[in-house]
């Protein structure tokens, strides 16, 4: 403590400041966690009269400091928490590194030995998942006999189970700790910018930020951070998050600053090979890439220039997303703000299989940190192939529209496969087969399309299939009268369309081209507008021309599109591309469609994010999904004027910190 114009200031160990008085009486309610980083303290600011102080000591009077015969001021030393007798715990800060990245925490016992199924209190096992949904809609539900057709689409949709032990995001929250052991745990590797343009408020909403995804990881979830400026370090090997391993990484972020330029390759190199380098391995693994700048450094591409990094070279090709090996270490990758390298980043994340989101507003931070970690604890699906066979002599499979996804198929068009990944819980994807359909005389229905899935539950290990193949079958009739294209098939050439159309503008775009970009984005909403489904009022058909009005707006000149335009864009792509929810900007135009892909349990991770204090900040729009309502937010009248009063501290943070207050 010092003496500052008459009131105490109190200094806690993870490094915030508060005025004595102030924090004092929040802790004589019981409250022993720091208001601003949500840190449990050691040592806490303690109240009381004289005598009642510890030890039966009069109160500490120098001769100097005021008189105060109703209240003295100590600080109480609380216990310390039984440590792990077999847990080595390291510097946060290591003075040199180790060569190789293999000090990772073991994991613990259960997850060593996944076989060992968690039992309930009925006694039935809860470890394992359900079946994947897999649904086929042909585009239409007859051909005439007489008639052939070359280009006939059919539309797979697969759809996730809810979180192992019947645990979903409707019912009970896949985060709270009493079913850690229900989902699969997660290696967690964060690579943090802190170059000399993260200082102020963003550093302080990204320490907040990492607060909140610290604070919901569980004690078999493993993290480890690195932070980059002009060169990397990393802060503390893979560790488990008990108690213990969440205070080390809460005073980690903590004691971040920021200075330097922006080495993006380092940070992502160093991060690449912990998880390369890791003796043990949780089943699932991702890195969250952070950055707000260009990087200011180079690695020599392929042919030997120097003038642009080569960020494929950076990432082993084990976790590459096309890297033939089943290790797969998606990089979810953030650009915040407007100077980030939109282009590189969004690289990054499809080389690797991740999602690239866009940061705008400095408050969404914390809220697109939600949304992704929300999707990579509630993982319930690995390794999912989809196999498709022609179940007729003359069908030939002509094309197979999945973005980003891995497909192939056989030189002679009769079998292919749709290499899809990890699945989230009650997570959808849809993808696009088109075949041909001959003539045939002979038959009143015709078999097309034999269809099955094979994929791994992540907690035991185990290789499931669908016991039955899923077989998509057309009539053929010598009379078909007016046919009804399905809507489902429809709803999806649309999406895809909207996605070709922003691929095209983006290219456009980048070639100087911004008048015909706008244009080839205004052609796509006026072909939508004339869609069955658009005519139908489908949902999802006004939110692709939403979205497409946006980026029309975001390519308005080059300034706006270098600004936003491209990241906006980019973000878009990435979502489309993988169908899975991506952060974008801070438009409400077409937030539906930026949550079309949000899975239940991101919806419920997104509303812990804007609850946790009172609401949302006005510049907080990353908002729930429609299907899924946000809880009701608590009043003010509903919390104790201790807890309102740390909020008040909470939200003068950013403020403090430009001025060097914290």
């Amino acid at each position: 403590m010092k003496l500052g114009q008459g009131h105490a200031i109190f200094t806690a160990e993870c490094s915030h400041s508060f005025h004595f008085h102030c924090i004092a009486s929040n802790v004589k309610h019981g409250n022993q966690i720091c208001p601003v980083c949500r840190a449990k303290w050691k040592e806490i600011p303690f109240q009381s009269p004289a005598s009642d102080v510890p030890n039966g000591r009069s109160g500490i009077n120098p001769a100097d400091w005021p008189r105060d015969d109703t209240w003295t001021t100590v600080v109480q030393r609380l216990p310390s928490p039984r440590l792990d007798s077999t847990r080595h715990i390291s510097s946060l800060f290591h003075a040199s590194e180790p060569g190789t990245f293999d000090d990772d925490e073991a994991l613990d016992q259960q997850q060593e030995n996944p076989q060992q199924s968690v039992t309930d209190n009925d006694g039935s096992k809860s470890n394992s998942i359900g079946a994947i949904e897999v649904k086929t809609y042909p585009e239409v539900s007859a051909v005439p006999r007489a008639n052939s057709h070359n280009n006939f689409a059919i539309l797979i949709h697969l759809k996730a189970p809810y979180a192992s032990g019947g645990l979903n995001g409707r019912n009970q929250s896949i985060f709270s700790s009493t079913t850690q052991n229900s989902r699969a745990p997660v290696d967690l590797v964060t690579v943090l910018d802190v170059s000399g343009s993260m200082a102020g408020t963003k550093l302080a909403l990204l320490k907040r930020a990492m607060g909140f995804v610290i604070q919901h990881l569980g004690p078999s979830d493993r993290l480890s951070v690195i932070a980059f400026s002009s060169t990397a370090r990393r802060l503390f090997p893979l560790c488990r998050m008990t108690e213990i391993g969440r205070q080390e990484a809460l005073q980690a972020v903590n004691c971040l600053t920021s200075n330097g330029g922006t080495n993006i390759a380092e940070g992502l190199r160093k991060g690449a090979k912990l998880i390369v380098d890791r003796k043990w391995k949780n089943p699932v693994g991702s890195i969250i890439l952070l950055s707000d700048g260009q990087d200011t450094y180079s690695v020599a591409s392929p042919g030997g220039a120097h003038s642009r990094t080569d960020y494929k070279s950076l990432l082993p090709r084990s976790i590459q997303h096309n890297g033939g090996t089943g290790l797969r270490i998606p990089v979810h990758a953030f650009g915040f703000g407007a100077d980030h390298d939109a282009a590189s980043m969004h690289s990054i994340s499809e080389i690797s299989g991740g999602t690239f989101s866009f940061i705008e507003a400095e408050g969404v931070i914390q809220d697109a940190f939600a949304q992704c970690i929300g999707g990579l604890l509630s993982v319930v699906v690995q390794e999912a192939c989809v196999k498709l066979e022609c179940a007729h002599p003359n069908v030939l499979i002509n094309s197979i529209k999945a973005g980003s996804y891995r497909t192939s198929m056989m030189a002679d068009a009769k079998t292919g496969s749709i290499d899809v990944g990890d699945l989230y819980a009650d997570e959808e994807r849809d993808f696009l087969v088109t075949v041909n359909v001959p003539v045939d005389e002979s038959c009143d229905e015709m078999s097309l399309l034999k269809v099955k899935c094979n994929y791994r539950d992540p907690i035991t290990k185990e290789i499931l299939s669908l016991e039955e193949n899923n077989e998509v079958k057309i009539q053929r009739a010598t009379v078909v009268g007016q046919p009804i294209v399905s809507m489902e098939v429809d709803r999806q050439r649309n999406r895809l369309r909207a996605a070709e159309a922003m691929a095209e503008a983006r290219a456009a775009a980048e070639h100087g081209d911004l008048t015909g970009a706008v244009s080839l984005l205004e052609s796509c909403r006026r072909a939508l507008s004339e869609t069955i489904s658009a005519r139908a009022g489908d949902r999802l058909c006004v939110a692709l021309r939403a979205e497409l009005k946006e980026m029309q707006e975001r390519m308005a000149n080059r300034h706006v599109y270098e600004s936003s335009g491209r990241a906006y864009v980019l973000s878009g792509l990435s979502s489309h591309s993988w169908q899975r929810a991506t952060a974008r900007g801070d438009s409400t135009d077409s937030t539906s469609l930026v949550q079309a892909y949000q899975t239940p349990t991101m919806t419920d991770m997104v509303t812990r994010s804007q609850t946790m204090f009172f609401g949302n900040p006005p510049q907080r729009k990353l908002q729930q999904a429609q299907s899924f309502p946000a809880r009701p937010r608590p009043s003010l009248s509903s919390f104790s004027p201790e807890v309102i009063l740390a909020y008040i501290l909470l939200q003068l943070l950013p403020f403090y910190s430009q001025i060097g207050g914290i």
